[in-house]
């Protein structure tokens, strides 16, 4: 019988691994890998942010995202035992994370594609909702009808053109680290980015430009 996920507690004070010096990845994912369950916790700590962001820009949902990232950990719970560090944690972790989210959005694109948009906007009427405090860094760029805009037409980009955008521009990852998420050549980066960028101000009105 599989052992439940331990699902990470804020007040927690994980006595397995050292808190005078951060551990490495590479060394918590051993850690992991023996049943630390302390080890699995402060990886959540480290990465659950950046993770929840980049699928929250995918997805364009805080109750999807919230719960895709949620399963990408549970998955590196249970499947931490097949990593053999051929990649960093890193890259493995966002490259579960954008195919999750990829997935979850082509299953679900009839009938929420546009469910976070309508109610940050305002579609229905009600008072605008102010932006929330998570949301991602592209979204404070002008105010929400470029937001609008903006999420609009990244959505609109090819799977790969997206998740190449949304990496660099929301989580800021290098071309070398985009490459190996995508187990692609850094080229092929700089391609899908160049792709990106002229679909983007070919769509989008002047002012996004020099964004």
């Amino acid at each position: 019988m599989a052992h439940p996920v331990p699902l990470p507690v804020a007040s927690s004070c994980p006595t397995r691994v050292r808190a005078s010096a951060p551990a490495a990845d590479a060394d918590l994912v051993a850690q992991l890998q023996l049943g630390s369950e302390a080890a699995f916790r402060i990886l959540v700590a480290r990465y659950q942010d950046r993770i929840y962001q980049t699928v929250l820009a995918l997805l364009r949902s805080p109750e999807e995202a919230e719960d895709v990232a949620q399963e990408v950990f549970v998955e590196v719970y249970q499947t931490v035992a097949r990593f053999r560090g051929e990649a960093a944690f890193s890259t493995w972790l966002y490259r579960l994370a954008t195919s999750r989210a990829l997935k979850n959005r082509r299953q679900a694109r009839a009938k929420k594609r546009f469910a976070y948009l309508t109610s940050l906007l305002g579609f229905d009427n009600d008072v605008l909702h102010e932006v929330p405090d998570h949301a991602h860094p592209l979204a404070l760029l002008e105010g929400q009808q470029q937001l609008r805009l903006l999420l609009d037409h990244v959505a609109r980009l090819p799977d790969a053109q997206q998740v190449a955008f949304t990496l660099r521009h929301e989580q800021e990852l290098s071309y070398e680290e985009i490459a190996a998420v995508l187990s692609t050549s850094v080229a092929a980066v700089e391609s899908l980015l160049f792709r990106a960028r002229q679909t983007l101000r070919k769509h989008l009105p002047p002012s996004f430009r020099h964004a």
